[in-house]
């Protein structure tokens, strides 16, 4: 569903990701790995269109869209999760669910079930302002937006970064569900091995903007991998 193949960005002068090659598939897991400052968020942010790229191209569903607009791209299916949520402090739980409506058609603009099944605490809090929620709650709240918008390709930054084990666990458990459906190609970029290689479908690692190590489930060796992100 997914192809990205052989990109190119670059920030001014600083060239940030040199020929990157990945694939997502429909109920895969993509895992992203390295350490920070290798590329990863530049890479994601390359595919919804928040960074233009050099060269290269991106595809999804069969079309090249390596020039369109986030918009466009969000009207296709791309939901993004953003390192650091960036959910709107001063609007309720309820209404930042509903700022993920922006992409839809006026029939599909409710909030699914699914939203609350895997995060209840949102549907006990949809008054409440999304500031006032905890780290964990605001990333849930972040996901739980990005899935409102009916995504065929899911991309989560870091989504346990700063977040208390109880709630990484509700994250991973999300991930297990929303791959298990089938019909949604996920790209996680994570610093957490563990969490990674438990929901991994796929592996890549970066290093100074190219993926230098890739790997699928079959051959993954959890040694190698943290071998090649230390070095």
């Amino acid at each position: 569903m997914l192809t990205v193949d052989n990109i190119s960005l670059y920030y001014g002068a600083a060239q940030a990701l040199r020929g990157v090659s990945i694939a997502a598939e429909p109920g895969k897991v993509t895992c992203v790995l390295g350490r920070n400052g290798v590329g990863k968020t530049s890479l994601l942010r390359a595919l919804v269109g928040q960074q233009a790229i050099s060269s290269g191209t991106i595809s999804f569903d069969g079309h090249d869209i390596s020039k369109l607009k986030p918009y466009e791209r969000a009207r296709r299916g791309i939901s993004f999760v953003p390192q650091g949520r960036e959910i709107f402090p001063l609007l309720t739980v309820e209404e930042n669910l509903k700022t993920g409506y922006a992409p839809l058609k006026r029939a599909d603009k409710t909030i699914p079930d699914d939203v609350f099944a895997l995060f209840p605490v949102l549907n006990t809090m949809l008054g409440r302002r999304g500031g006032d929620l905890s780290g964990g709650q605001q990333q849930q709240l972040a996901i739980g937006r990005a899935l409102v918008m009916r995504p065929k390709l899911l991309l989560l930054d870091e989504p346990t970064e700063g977040i208390q084990p109880s709630i990484i666990k509700d994250i991973g458990r999300a991930i297990s569900y929303l791959r298990g459906l089938g019909n949604i190609a996920i790209v996680l970029v994570e610093q957490y091995l563990d969490f990674a290689c438990e929901l991994g479908d796929n592996f890549a690692v970066m290093d100074r903007g190219a993926v230098k190590f890739s790997c699928d489930r079959a051959s993954l060796d959890p040694a190698e991998i943290s071998r090649q992100m230390a070095l």
